[in-house]
């Protein structure tokens, strides 16, 4: 995938992610971005070690181990914040 593809695929995963997750989050469109990018990487890290799969590109599996990574980070960045 092409750097336009990342981005792409990491806006509308962080999107997501943060639609499943809402709150009050510092960080606007950029943040978004990078949320569903490293949540791609963390999804496909985690799905490769499970025997899942892994981020290939855009299938729907990939696009699930991407929100499931974002929401991941999401969650633990809430979890430090918090505390």
């Amino acid at each position: 995938m092409g750097i336009l593809s990342w981005i792409a695929m990491g806006l509308l995963v962080g999107v997501v992610a943060k639609l499943i997750m809402p709150g009050k989050d510092p960080g606007g469109f950029i943040i978004t971005i990078l949320l569903g990018i490293a949540g791609a990487f963390v999804g496909g890290f985690i799905g490769t070690q499970l025997g899942i799969g892994s981020f290939t590109g855009w299938n729907w599996t990939s696009f699930f181990l991407a929100v499931g990574g974002a929401i991941i980070i999401l969650a633990v960045y809430r979890f430090i914040r918090k505390n």
